[in-house]
């Protein structure tokens, strides 16, 4: 089964800078494509830490010595690590947002293009489910929530929409959303305000922009002096996170100035922006929205 088609897989990879005898974290390990050149990098003295909350991935774990996967959320790196008796490490990789594997099995609710229960859970034993969200949240939170992550502007409407319709019945399937939303979805653009939509929910469902967070602050602690971050973002409000924090080592305002007047921060950007090629596209679909930054810790 093709698990996962890993994006920019060399340029995220040379963006670590890798070291043989150094220690890794590949902190979103799906199906191990970008693991598994980590580690034809590393020396035998090298070492690889991965993480996946999604239990789907440990049927990938790859059998090395030198690796550990670890099945928890990115948002525990510090604590896990240290579980295993690593304070510093010289490079993190992250490939944020939904695997393809995620994408393509129905049952699991995160794909438009499935009829299937609302679920979108990437940890399949958390409790919170885009069915909870859908059936229960009040209307003010589903307002902000498909303002807030889907960026939608219609939210007050769909969120009024969604709480009137729920009163005939749970809202159980994708079909029964898209049957309760269909005023909003245009014939030009059903598939992208239908995108925005799930976008929103499932960013809800799996907390992804506090992990996110929670996850940036640790790098800064657990990266050496001149280790690297290479990170792969697919929408605005995670790329947004990921340049401001590279850019400043906070998410909003302005850092600390030193003595001198000159800003104290965490990072130094490495080289630009990275996009996939247009062949890369061509092959890939899915990346066609990546966005690669590369840091240095200071």
């Amino acid at each position: 089964m093709m698990y996962h088609n890993p994006v920019l897989l060399i340029e995220t990879v040379d963006g670590l800078n890798i070291k043989p005898d150094g220690t890794y974290v590949d902190v979103t390990f799906g199906g191990g494509g970008h693991s598994k050149e980590i580690l034809k990098r590393l020396g035998p003295k090298g070492r690889l830490f991965a993480f996946d909350q999604d239990k789907d991935a440990l049927l990938n774990v790859i059998d090395d010595d030198r690796f550990q996967l670890i099945h928890q959320n990115f948002r525990y790196l510090k604590r896990f690590l240290r579980f295993y008796g690593v304070k510093e490490v010289d490079g993190i990789l992250g490939d944020f947002g939904v695997s393809s594997h995620q994408f393509d099995v129905a049952e699991r609710g995160f794909s438009t293009r499935f009829e299937a229960d609302l679920d979108m859970r990437m940890n399949q034993d958390d409790k919170l489910s885009a069915f909870h969200v859908v059936n229960q949240y009040e209307e003010e939170q589903l307002r902000q929530v498909l303002f807030q992550y889907g960026e939608l502007r219609q939210a007050p409407a769909m969120a009024r929409v969604i709480v009137s319709e729920r009163k005939n019945g749970e809202i159980k399937t994708s079909e029964q959303l898209k049957t309760a939303l269909k005023q909003f979805l245009n014939h030009k653009k059903e598939n992208k305000i239908l995108a925005q939509i799930y976008q929103a929910i499932r960013i809800e469902v799996n907390q992804e922009i506090e992990a996110l967070k929670e996850f940036l602050l640790q790098t800064e602690e657990v990266l050496v002096k001149g280790g690297r971050l290479s990170l792969i973002s697919y929408h605005s409000l995670e790329d947004r996170l990921v340049k401001r924090f590279i850019r400043n080592g906070l998410f909003e305002g302005e850092p600390e100035r030193d003595m001198f007047g000159n800003f104290e921060v965490p990072f130094r950007k490495v080289g630009s922006l990275i996009v996939p090629t247009a062949e890369e596209i061509a092959i890939n679909n899915r990346a066609r929205s990546a966005k690669l930054r590369i840091a240095e810790k200071l």
